[in-house]
């Protein structure tokens, strides 16, 4: 059962039609009919802020129950001004090479989306939206990853999927150790393995949560 699916029981369970539904989550007409790819998290807001009776974990994962219990906290913030904990970066895909570094910072929040931080990821820094097949089919196009960025403090996880903010611009990839190169990895077998020049890598952040449709 796909996230469709279990909109569909949702609004089954409270007796409404899907466009009013829509009209109440701030979705455009038609919405749910054509829903496929990824939903945003600031959607995901939407809903939870109209529906506060819905449990989120449920909505993206299917486990656990359809309604939220009165100590469950797996729900997404409200959103609220940029630089306060409950609102976290989205990161365009297209970003010019230093941007995701930046924005992270919080150097160029401006050209960043700020969407509401969703509890059931792991502490991280910024959202993505995956673009191209070169990571299917663990990573689909349209896939929002979360990420949590690599500092001193912590270790490079290698074979993990790691998003890369390099010279020639963000990329997605299972990442190794080669010397004084880093090796990526797609999962499509269509896509060969390259490496790239540490010394070409602003930042490396960890996967840590998916959100797919």
């Amino acid at each position: 059962m796909e996230i469709k699916d279990r909109i569909s029981e949702f609004i089954q369970y409270k007796n409404i039609t899907i466009a009013e539904f829509e009209r109440n989550v701030s979705l455009a007409n038609g919405y749910i009919k054509k829903f496929k790819g990824s939903i945003g998290s600031d959607k995901l807001s939407n809903i939870i802020s109209y529906y506060p009776d819905i449990n989120i974990n449920w909505l993206i994962t299917g486990e656990g129950s359809m309604l939220k219990s009165e100590n469950s906290n797996m729900v997404a913030e409200p959103l609220v001004e940029y630089g306060k904990k409950q609102t976290k970066p989205r990161i365009p895909y297209t970003a010019a090479a230093g941007s995701l570094t930046s924005a992270v910072e919080g150097i160029t929040a401006d050209q960043c989306e700020q969407i509401p931080r969703i509890n059931i990821f792991p502490e991280y820094d910024f959202t993505i939206i995956i673009k191209g097949d070169s990571m299917e089919p663990k990573y689909e196009g349209g896939d929002e990853v979360a990420c949590k960025r690599i500092d001193s403090t912590s270790f490079i996880q290698w074979g993990k999927v790691h998003v890369l903010d390099t010279a020639q611009g963000i990329l997605i990839k299972r990442t190794y150790e080669n010397g004084e190169k880093i090796r990526c990895v797609s999962y499509n077998p269509e896509y060969p393995d390259f490496s790239i020049d540490k010394s070409e890598i602003y930042s490396m952040s960890l996967v840590v949560g998916l959100v797919r449709l």
